[in-house]
């Protein structure tokens, strides 16, 4: 085991406390974002999480690059970011959903499509039309006017309308564990290959640097002969 270098190579307790950090700082941006989407819940800025979240997973991508003095693992860290963004951005209004929302047999009665949006009119089997849209992003619209599902409506009125099929706190729990699990092995690959990496540079400095003086005196030395 490669333990450090007597010119002042990389120690491993160095390393290692540079790998712990950049997992401490993994964990901080998932349980950061996912705050911050429980506390913006129902102030009219969903997208936030989502923004913020992209920042915080960059700043992530960055440290990994820094300590693994490559980019290779810092770009294989997008795929598990994906993880994070998803579950911490999602868990909120879903765990909120399911704890107090109201599930509704419905029909879709009326369809619209503007900038990239679907919007849907239902109308509930006992609760007549909704007043809630159901909407969806994306090119093709999943529902036809006639179509019949399940949604869950928040009460209060904070959250949109959800197919019932989406609502999965406990999916979302999962998908941020696997995230975070994602860029825990990747830090501690990255340390360990950042440590080699830097011992290596700082082991081959000393012998160009013997060899760089080693002709200097022979310059030197050939000066004083003419």
């Amino acid at each position: 085991m490669v333990t450090g270098h007597p010119s002042g190579g990389p120690s491993v307790g160095r390393s290692t406390l540079r790998t712990a950090l950049v997992v401490l700082l993994g964990a901080a941006v998932a349980a950061g974002n996912t705050a911050l989407t429980f506390a913006t819940m129902g102030l009219g800025e969903p997208f936030l999480p989502f923004i913020v979240g992209f920042f915080l997973c960059v700043s992530f991508l960055v440290a990994v690059g820094l300590l693994h003095s490559a980019r290779w693992l810092a770009i294989l860290s997008l795929l598990p970011a994906l993880f994070v963004m998803v579950g911490s951005s999602q868990l909120a209004p879903e765990l909120a959903l399911q704890q107090r929302g109201v599930r509704h047999e419905v029909t879709i009665l009326d369809y619209r499509y503007v900038n990239n949006e679907h919007t849907f009119t239902v109308r509930g089997d006992e609760a007549g039309v909704l007043a809630q849209p159901l909407t969806y992003a994306g090119p093709t619209a999943p529902y036809q006017v006639g179509d019949r599902l399940a949604v869950v409506v928040d009460p209060q009125g904070v959250i949109e309308i959800m197919p019932a099929g989406d609502v999965d706190p406990d999916g979302k729990v999962a998908v941020l564990v696997v995230g975070l699990i994602g860029w825990t092995v990747i830090a501690m690959l990255a340390g360990w290959r950042g440590h080699v990496r830097r011992h290596e540079r700082r082991a081959t400095a000393p012998a160009g640097g013997v060899l760089l003086a080693a002709g200097e005196v022979a310059a030197g030395g050939a000066a004083l002969l003419d």
